[in-house]
């Protein structure tokens, strides 16, 4: 189970022995059924509510209730304030099977999960497909074009039209294969839970997104009703309902509100931090008393959108950087151990950290190529590794002939701007957030950091940057894809379902677009670690060339 919450899944499949039909008692099937399942689920202390069997499938269930004898399992879609009666089986299965979804805007992860058990079942990832059509989400919603209400639902060359065919296609190729890893059809898989962000979940419902990017920027939905899979062209079972994560607007999604779930940030008694690195750098404060959320550009240069060589978080990408002082020898780390093919994020930050305390930036970030080595073998690291690019100087982190394609891994003066942006940006985002409720970086229990950039980061080196708070580095708690553990909970947990609802309801956003503190904090924060060193105690101050 996630977070210990009540087990109460979204479906279930209920135990059915009822009478047969007499001369005496002769209801029809479909009464017949609905109130052998009335019974079953209040021996279970199931939730309660109208029970109805959807138009679609009213004939079908009603034969198989017949077919099988009265007895068997009732297939049940848990929509509070009403229950689906969508399917009856000849007997309770030993498993049924879920899948929750983190639709991200370049890959898509899914975890196939037993609702009767909570038991994980597979689990994998496969790349959207959408990125043909735009490999950001602005150029999505330009390519989606402008609302057509008039447009008939079959045009496939509309924009928004052929948007949503691909996020699909690319939901029933993952679906297919966890399907086959877990040894089911899948057309056994029962429930589908969706976290994502704003545009992604406009993309896939074929909603217009057309308003999400001009003032005063207003989504079509914020959030949307429960669907059935065959809606949406879903390879699953027809009847399987489709949740949705609730937003709270256009820059704040429900992959976020499914952070706050996973984390449990709502229900702490202690306050709290939730810092989410994708696109924009996402940040929720609170406890369960209050929640207070905000978003900034501070993403892109972190997940490989400004850097020349930066590279999402996969095989290949370096994930950790290290120089030697005492030797002069530098040292990286890829992930899965292949070859070179980029840095990512937590590389990159390691490796501006690592040039500061090596003096080969300065305090601007800017290189130093001047400044005198300390030793033959500074002399000598100096010549390896930092080399005249044609527009300034750019940093060699990996040699070509170590690199996958024989192309060397560098960083430049402007990648290195860009990073400095992206980082004064999220302490400044970080920053106004605890100012607008009069919290101390201090006083927070925790800092969970999510995504892969959690994963891989290495909170020190994020420190020395000026990045994130100078905490102690045991205060910093990655908690890995919370998109999709939230819509994990949600398929598992009745509970997760309300508090998802309940977040919406009672989270307050903080506009950073017309915040005039954040713009002056943003400038502080574009020095390594801060204009005010104060800030970060621990971190060394190298501010003039002879130091």
């Amino acid at each position: 189970m996630i977070n210990d919450t009540p087990f109460s899944p979204l479906v279930r499949c209920l135990p059915i022995e009822a009478r047969q039909p007499s001369l005496e008692d002769n209801r029809a099937d479909a009464d017949r059924l609905k109130q052998a399942v009335a019974r079953e689920m209040g021996k279970q202390g199931a939730q309660s509510g109208e029970l109805r069997i959807p138009y679609p499938v009213l004939t079908d269930v009603a034969l198989r209730f017949r077919a099988a004898g009265f007895r068997g399992g009732a297939v049940v879609n848990m929509l509070d304030p009403c229950l689906e009666i969508v399917d009856f089986l000849p007997s309770v299965p030993d498993r049924l099977p879920a899948l929750a979804l983190d639709l991200g805007t370049t890959h898509l992860e899914a975890a196939l999960l037993d609702l009767q058990s909570g038991d994980t079942l597979a689990t994998g990832q496969i790349e959207n497909r959408q990125i043909e059509l735009g490999t950001d989400i602005l150029t999505r919603i330009h390519f989606a074009g402008p609302p057509d209400i008039e447009a008939k639902q079959d045009n496939r060359e509309q924009g928004l039209a052929r948007l949503q065919e691909s996020v699909i296609s690319s939901i029933n190729e993952l679906a297919v294969r966890l399907a086959a890893m877990a040894g089911i059809a899948t057309g056994e898989i029962r429930a589908l839970s969706v976290s994502g962000n704003t545009a992604m979940v406009h993309f896939f419902l074929k909603a217009t997104p057309f308003h999400l990017c001009r003032e005063p920027y207003i989504p079509l939905v914020n959030s949307p009703d429960p669907c059935h899979a065959h809606e949406l062209r879903l390879c699953i079972a027809p009847m399987a309902p489709v949740w949705i994560m609730p937003g709270i607007g256009s820059y704040f999604g429900g992959d976020l509100v499914s952070g706050i779930l996973a984390t449990g940030l709502d229900t702490a008694a202690e306050t709290a931090m939730l810092i989410d690195v994708g696109t924009n750098a996402e940040v929720v404060l609170g406890n369960r008393e209050w929640l207070i959320a905000c978003a900034g550009a501070a993403g892109p240069a972190l997940e490989g959108g400004v850097a020349r060589m930066g590279v999402k978080a996969g095989p290949g990408a370096v994930e950790h950087v290290d120089i030697d002082r005492d030797h002069w020898r530098l040292s990286y780390r890829t992930i899965d151990g292949a070859p070179a093919v980029g840095i990512c994020g937590s590389g990159l930050i390691d490796l501006a950290a690592e040039l500061y305390l090596s003096r080969v930036i300065d305090f601007r970030g800017k290189f130093r190529p001047a400044a005198k080595p300390e030793s033959q073998r500074h002399e000598q690291f100096l010549k390896r590794h930092l080399v005249a690019d044609g527009s300034g100087y750019a940093f060699i982190v990996v040699p070509a002939a170590e690199a996958a394609d024989g192309i060397p891994v560098t960083l430049s003066q402007a990648d290195m701007d860009a990073l400095m942006r992206s980082k004064a940006a999220m302490y400044a985002i970080l920053t106004t957030l605890v100012a607008q409720v009069g919290v101390e970086f201090a006083g927070l229990n925790r800092v969970y950091v999510a995504g892969a950039f959690g994963g891989h980061i290495d909170p020190g080196h994020a420190i020395t940057l000026g990045m994130i708070p100078d905490l102690p580095p045991a205060t910093y708690e990655p908690v890995g894809n919370s998109s999709l553990r939230g819509a994990g909970l949600v398929l598992l947990s009745g509970e997760g379902r309300e508090r998802s609802r309940e977040i919406r309801r009672k989270i307050t956003y903080l506009e950073l677009n017309v915040n005039q503190e954040f713009m002056l904090r943003f400038s502080g924060a574009r020095f390594i670690p801060h204009a005010d060193p104060a800030l970060f105690p621990s971190v060394p101050v190298l501010q003039a060339e002879g130091q």
